[in-house]
């Protein structure tokens, strides 16, 4: 199939689908029925046919600004003009340590050194490199295994892909999954259906750690890595002290505890992490996506002081400490955005705004309880779950069916996202209530009209 390309200047007249390999998408399905973006500003995409399509994920749980935003822009295309690229391995330019300085400003006390990826799967595979880089400066080198969760989600590479817990990701790859366990997911719906916030029960599902500590033995287990909250898998949101008591174990053993915050990270709960919001500070911070508005490729992993330094220290005076790095880690680009993107949270207080405007969010998206097909709705901050019940042998395919009839609204199109039977909602920061109400009012409205 062709498409006519809006964009095209004398290169190619029609855009073919068959060359790009396309990530996470069933290729062939796609394929036949392309849903194409070409064009996004503040809340909305639009098609290439002139369709307006609200934006209700952020693009990829990512534009938390917006779409488009002009400072991002303008501050990407100044630095394209000035300097385009620099390395990074054993050379430096001062964006670079500007960048790292406003992050470490704003993360939680302690977590003051920053070291720049690419995405939020480099930045898995960075922490759980560093968790284990650690312990061998420390002298307890078998300190190799990574706990993580069942429904965890920390990206592709291999260090993610091993760590994560959703079964389809990992059972293609089976020679890559040594050297981790898992503890149970926190989901519960039989207790906690229709939660608002952070469900009452399952607290006590944090001691299974405890199980693994025994079967292991705590002086084998470098790192806990898990989501504050899980996104990807469904939104789960943790029950009341479950994370607490999880960074308790971890203290109790002297395991390093990682937080995941690639989605949770700058606002979405309208707090600049979700360590902020739940005020537990774990030893290592992954982050990405909104860290600059999407605009360019990056993510960081923010380490405490005591880390850092135990690796830097171990090393010979001249030697490189950590034998790890991107060709792109700090690109210029990137590191621009970044100044800019944080500077436009500031100016326009959106983690503020977000967290104001998530209580109408809760009560916006819990009216679809009862709706057609929803079996539960979560939600925390400016992300929303609605669980859709399966339908017998086809799991997947009514949350399939409700995402693209929700792109193809005749009236009030929206972007939605599913994983499984489940969509979910990260809408950008900037979201005003009307379009809440909108987002709201063309799920259901699709719901009604699924068999």
């Amino acid at each position: 199939m062709k498409l006519e390309d809006p964009n095209a200047a004398g290169l190619r007249a029609e855009l073919s689908l068959a060359e790009w390999w396309m990530p996470f998408t069933a290729n062939r399905s796609f394929k036949d029925a392309p849903r194409i973006l070409s064009r996004a500003e503040g809340m909305h995409y639009w098609t290439p046919d002139g369709r307006r399509i609200l934006d209700g994920t952020a693009g990829l749980w990512c534009v938390n600004a917006g779409h488009a935003r002009q400072p991002i822009v303008e501050a990407i295309q100044r630095q394209a003009a000035t300097l385009d690229y620099a390395p990074t391995f054993n050379l430096a330019h001062p964006l670079a340590f500007e960048a790292a300085t406003v992050i470490a400003r704003m993360a939680p006390a302690g977590l003051d050194r920053v070291f720049f990826t690419n995405s939020g799967s480099e930045s898995a595979d960075t922490a759980i490199k560093m968790a284990i880089a650690y312990w061998r400066a420390k002298g307890e080198p078998s300190r190799r295994i990574i706990i993580g969760r069942e429904r965890g989600y920390h990206g592709v590479n291999i260090g993610g892909t091993m760590a994560g817990g959703i079964p389809g990701n990992r059972k293609h790859f089976p020679a890559m999954m040594a050297g981790v366990d898992h503890i149970r997911a926190t989901h519960d719906l039989a207790r906690n259906g229709f939660s608002r916030g952070q469900p009452a029960h399952g607290a006590e599902f944090a001691d299974e750690l405890e199980r693994l500590v025994t079967f292991h033995d705590a002086s084998n287990i470098a790192a806990v890595i898990v989501e504050p909250m899980a996104g990807s898998a469904g939104v789960l949101v943790p029950p009341q002290g479950y994370l607490e008591k999880l960074r308790a174990i971890c203290d109790k053993h002297g395991i390093l505890l990682i937080f995941d915050e690639v989605i949770t990270g700058f606002g979405r709960l309208g707090t600049p992490f979700a360590a902020h919001y739940f005020n537990v500070t774990p030893d290592l911070l992954t982050c990405a996506k909104a860290i600059n508005n999407a605009a360019v490729p990056m993510g960081a992993v923010l380490a405490r002081t005591a880390i850092h330094d135990t690796i830097i220290n171990a090393a010979p005076a001249g030697q490189i400490e950590f034998l790890h790095g991107y060709t792109y880690s700090a690109h210029p680009l990137a590191c621009a955005a970044l100044l800019a993107t944080q500077q436009l949270y500031v100016d326009e207080g959106i983690f503020e705004r977000a967290r104001a405007m998530a209580p109408r969010f809760e009560a916006a998206l819990h009216t679809l309880k009862g709706a057609r097909h929803v079996i539960d709705i979560r939600n925390l901050g400016l992300v929303g779950g609605i669980e859709l019940e399966p339908r017998a042998g086809a799991v997947g395919r009514r949350a399939l069916e409700a995402h693209v009839k929700c792109f193809t609204h005749e009236k009030t199109p929206a972007l939605v996202r599913f994983t499984g039977d489940i969509l979910a909602l990260s809408p950008p920061l900037i979201i005003s209530e009307d379009q809440i109400a909108q987002l709201i009012d063309t799920i259901g409205t699709v719901l009604q009209s699924i068999d």
